[in-house]
């Protein structure tokens, strides 16, 4: 009988003793739930219009499709990479057909990483051009020169019009900015975080190839 109430009592024990663990566990989860929260509830309004492409413009020349357009930064996105965050951006620029009863068919495409980072105290601004294929870096003496030659294309040859079929054809451009490293307590989370700081497209006006081009 004894051994019962020494068990019993051992057992209260011990769960009062638990019990103050028990509810700062809960208090930092719950902490962290919200930070959580708050950190995506800003992620959010962050991304909004902080970007949008101009363009894009097609060209036909020399039976050749050309691509101009350029990526356009508001003035918080610039202040960060200008501040020494370095930033990475994905090109994707491609060409789609257009049919009525179907969805538009992709027919070919090109991609590009840019890479930019700036050294604020030394004034050095350095910027990576990575297509899969051909890796150029380049060093400039400004920030604007920097950004104007990696946020942007000028007749970038995307296809030539013997290689496609007859038909109605537009050209769509899409941006992804990668986002940054994030304070350890967020990397956590990170399944829960996008992984993008935005992504943004746009589409050219409707191109038509005609038979014989």
């Amino acid at each position: 009988m004894s051994s019962l109430n020494y068990q019993k009592t051992t057992s209260e024990s011990d769960i009062k003793n638990y019990m103050p663990i028990m509810r700062g566990r809960a208090m930092r989860r719950l902490f962290t739930l919200n930070f959580l929260l708050l950190a995506l509830l800003l992620f959010s309004f962050s991304t909004v219009r902080a970007a949008e492409i101009v363009g894009p413009v097609i060209k036909l020349q020399d039976k050749d499709i050309y691509v101009t357009t350029a990526l356009s930064l508001d003035d918080k996105y610039l202040q960060e990479l200008s501040s020494g965050i370095t930033k990475e951006f994905r090109f994707y620029i491609s060409l789609y057909r257009v049919w009525k009863m179907w969805p538009d068919e992709f027919i070919s495409g090109k991609s590009f990483v840019r890479i930019l980072t700036c050294d604020p105290v030394k004034t050095e601004y350095t910027a990576t051009s990575n297509d899969g294929t051909t890796l150029i870096q380049k060093r400039f003496k400004s920030f604007e020169s920097m950004t104007r030659w990696a946020l942007g294309f000028e007749d970038l040859k995307l296809a030539g019009m013997r290689d496609i079929d007859p038909g109605l054809y537009f050209v769509r451009v899409t941006v992804e900015s990668r986002i940054r490293k994030l304070p350890p307590v967020l990397g956590y989370f990170m399944v829960f975080i996008p992984e993008n700081e935005f992504k943004v497209s746009s589409d050219s006006a409707f191109i038509t190839v005609r038979p014989g081009k």
